[in-house]
Order: C-alpha cells, then structure tokens, then sequence
C-alpha cells in the first residue's frame, strides 16, 4: 500500500531537463501561499498550529519586529528600584566569579538556543512536507542534517564576530590617535564611516546567507539527505545557470518578509499595547493595595523573587504571541523555498506528489482513505 505518511523512494528519480521550465519564483510563491492555506486552515487544526507555533519560537527570523518602550517608571512612588539595582552591581563587582558564571551560562544556553534552530528547521520542513508536526520522528531522522547545518552556522557566527572584533580592535588605536588632536580629520571619519560600513555590509551578508541556507539548502539537505557543503555546491550550480530566477527569487524573498512582518506588526500591536497595559495596571493596584495595608514596598529576596516570575510570565506570554501570531509567515517562507527549488531536486518533487495524492484522497473519501494511505 502506498503510505501517503512515509518519504518516497530513494532510488527513483524522474526524468529532469536542463533548463527547468518550472524554475518560476512568481509559480513557486503563488503555490506556496496555496499551501499554507491548506495546511493551515483547511481544517484548522489547533495541535497543528500549536506544534508549528512552538518549531517557530525557536526560529525567528522571517519578520520583522516591534521594540516597545515599559519600565518601572509606569508604577506610582519611589520603589528604590535603582539602588537595588546599584546594591546587586557593587554585589557583582565584588564577587567576579559571578559574572564568569553567569558569562558561561549565556554562551552555553546561546550555543544550545542555536542548535534548536537547526534542528528546528529541518523540522519545520519535515512539518510541511507531510502536513503534521511528528516532532520526535522528525528530530531523529534530520539529525545528522541538523548537526551538520549547526557546526557551520556556528562556525559563521563566531567567524564573522571574531573577524568584525578584531578589525575593531585594530582600528581603535589609530581613531583615538587621530581624534586626539581635538579636531576630527577627513581621514578619521573616513576611517570610521568605513568601519561601520563593513560591520553593517558584513551582518547584512551573513543574514543573507543565512536566509537562503534556511530557505533553499535546507529542503536539498532533507530530500537529498545531503550535508550542508554538497548541498550549496549544488545550489551554487544552479544558481550560475538560473541566475535571473534566482535574483528575482530573492526580491520577492525581501518582498514577502516585508509585506508579512508589516501584517504581523499590524496584529500584535495592540495586542501588546493591552498586555503591557495591563501588566502595569496590575503593578499599581499591588503597589497601591500594599499601600493601604500600611505595607511599603521593599526590595529583598522575597519581593525579587515575585518580580521575577511576574516578569518571566509575561516574558512567556509575549514569546507565545510572537510565534503564534508569525508562525504563518514563517512557514510561507519556509514554503516558498521549498517550492521554488523543488523542480530542480528530483526527490523532493516525489515528497510534494505524495503529499498531494494523500491531500486529494483525503478531500475524496474523507478519512477512511487517511487510514488506508496509511496502512
């Protein structure tokens, strides 16, 4: 029986030619948004959601971003927020072996943060290739893809860090010797508009490359259970003989981000207007309530500790937000990668055609046809 679930064969491979007639950006975004739709509203699945909601946390990326500006100051009177503040500096100052711990800490959660977005991502694909979030079958079998992608977006990230931090550094002397002649020179703005230039030309290529690993290497990796190196070289070939499809993808690329993280923006404002709102509503009628009780607020242990989970909570409430309200516009992304190089990778194609014929059978004959697909 044909299992509609499963990943196709690994030894068939339908007749390509070299020109890819469907190599079309505007075809693969048209088909990604269908896809989408489907996998998300035709049923709305509510574990689905919440499963490709929670891969999408660990993602980021794709849209764009709100800051808001909230702090204590909103609350009523004096709650000696700063010297608490200033007393836990001098705390740390003295005790330096704290801020190696908690230095060490944040490295090792960074470096475990990134190696979920890797798997995750591989996962993600996993999620839309078979139209459900299978997270345990999934994270074994892309592991040794995952891995792979890992060690080089670790290996970029500290690159291009290490790289940036040392022109700095080396660049430095020779600005503070140049701005200490109390005028600023030519020479010393130059200097340091190209600097900055560099920094920004370098994060925004990383980015770049970053992006297009997620969106076009990633599929390759998993169809072609490829490592990350062969499968940019194959990328790098098709790129060189569909360069105008592959420019034009990634301006519809930029297009789409822009357009999704200005909806997305559009939706969570004020939502986060009224969370912040009532967050801080609720901090006065405690300072307030506290107040009638006789009861000033202090800063110790125990008040540190409710301010602390009080902001943890909220902190999980607005990442729950976050992903739900973007992951739609990560996974059209993440789709329209997938479609766009799927007509010049044979086995990912067969993944798409499985799905379909598993979609239509389950339009037809409702779900009985799911349970024999599946048998």
């Amino acid at each position: 029986m044909l299992n509609a679930e499963a990943s196709p064969a690994r030894d068939v491979h339908p007749p390509t030619t070299g020109g890819y007639p469907d190599f079309a950006p505007v075809r693969a975004l048209s088909k990604a948004l269908n896809d989408t739709l489907i996998l998300l509203f035709r049923p709305l699945d509510v574990r689905l959601w919440l499963g490709l909601s929670f891969i999408c946390l660990f993602l980021g990326g794709g849209t764009s971003s709100a800051a808001f500006n909230w702090s204590l100051g909103s609350l009523p009177g004096d709650l000696g927020f700063q010297e608490a503040m200033a007393r836990w500096r001098q705390y740390l100052s003295d005790h330096l072996w704290l801020i190696v711990v908690g230095g060490t800490a944040f490295l090792g959660a960074a470096v475990g943060l990134l190696y979920m977005r890797a798997m995750l991502r591989f996962v993600l694909v996993d999620s839309i290739l078979h139209g459900k979030v299978t997270l345990a079958r999934a994270w074994k079998e892309v592991r040794p893809m995952g891995r792979s992608y890992f060690r080089w977006l670790l290996a970029a990230l500290m690159g291009v860090g290490l790289a940036l931090t040392a022109g700095a550094v080396t660049a430095f002397p020779h600005l503070r010797a140049l701005a200490a002649g109390g005028v600023r020179s030519v020479t010393f703005w130059a200097e340091l508009v190209a600097i900055l230039v560099a920094d920004v030309g370098a994060g925004a290529a990383l980015a770049i490359l970053v992006a297009l690993t997620d969106d076009l290497a990633v599929p390759l990796m998993y169809a072609e259970q490829l490592p990350l190196s062969k499968a940019w070289r194959q990328l790098a070939a098709l790129a060189r003989e569909r360069a105008g499809a592959f420019l034009l993808y990634v301006l519809l690329r930029l297009v789409v981000s822009v357009v999704a993280g200005a909806l997305v923006l559009l939706v969570l404002f004020p939502i986060l207007v009224f969370l912040f709102s009532g967050a801080v509503i609720t901090g006065v009628v405690v300072v307030l309530g506290l107040r009638l009780l006789g009861v000033g607020w202090t800063w110790n242990p125990l008040t540190m500790v409710v301010a602390l989970l009080a902001l943890m909570v909220l902190t999980g409430v607005i990442l729950i937000l976050l992903s739900v309200v973007s992951m739609p516009a990560q996974v059209l992304l993440q789709a329209f990668g997938i479609r766009f190089v799927a007509p010049a990778v044979p086995r990912l194609t067969q993944f798409l055609a499985v799905r379909e014929l598993g979609r239509e059978s389950r339009e037809t004959f409702g779900e009985p046809a799911r349970k024999v697909l599946a048998g």
